[in-house]
């Protein structure tokens, strides 16, 4: 099953914003199969956890899931990669203190190493923790459809550490990124920022301050 094409299908039809009713026979003519394998590849986009639905005798409601939107977003980032498509937004936020978990955490060899090799630079083991304002929420949404590089999970035998996303950045001329772990509960109203310096040291940063964001590839 080409899970993409019929993610892509059920967007154009407006699952990616609300459950829609739809039936089998809505989906024939755009993805070119019949009842029956439909039906089954739908169902094992539910148990993937790509979409919700809930079946009735007369259709089924669907809703693509966060994680079904997630894959188009990463799709759509491949795309505008491959035709050199180059854009950033700014996101305005306010320095907030983390509680001291990233300095751990980057410290780790198995994501320092990571971080070296596929990001070219070697991180202060810190982050700094900005805060978005509210009418930035829809221009973090957009964040996750540009290009990222992938910090693969990994376990040290004693227990398990989760994959994340980096997204290049830039805030006030330092060049870094925006780490996004791959968790369930991560605030979307907070950016982890890491960079080869101490950012809040070196830009005289304290709790309070306003700072704009920039991300895209624009280092």
């Amino acid at each position: 099953m080409d899970q993409i094409r019929y993610l892509k299908t059920l967007a154009l039809l407006g699952c990616d914003q609300k459950p829609i009713k739809i039936s089998v026979k809505d989906l024939e003519s755009d993805l070119e199969a019949s009842d029956k394998t439909i039906s089954r590849n739908l169902k094992l986009l539910e148990e993937r956890g790509l979409i919700g639905r809930e079946v009735g005798p007369s259709g089924q409601l669907i809703q693509i899931s966060p994680t079904g939107m997630k894959l188009l977003s990463r799709e759509f980032a491949d795309y505008k990669k491959i035709f050199h498509v180059k854009e950033h937004i700014d996101l305005d936020g306010t320095v907030v203190s983390g509680l001291g978990e990233g300095q751990y955490y980057i410290s780790i060899d198995g994501y320092m190493k990571q971080f070296q090799e596929k990001l070219g630079f070697k991180p202060f083991p810190g982050t700094l923790n900005v805060k978005i304002k509210d009418y930035c929420f829809d221009l973090r949404k957009r964040m996750e459809e540009f290009p990222s590089v992938r910090i693969d999970g990994f376990s040290d035998g004693r227990r398990t550490y989760g994959a994340s996303d980096c997204y290049p950045a830039q805030i006030n001329g330092i060049c870094g990124c925006i780490i996004v772990p791959e968790r369930t509960h991560y605030k979307m109203d907070l950016l982890e920022i890491i960079a080869p310096v101490k950012v809040r040291e070196t830009l005289n940063l304290k709790d309070g301050d306003e700072v704009k964001v920039t991300v895209g590839e624009i280092c």
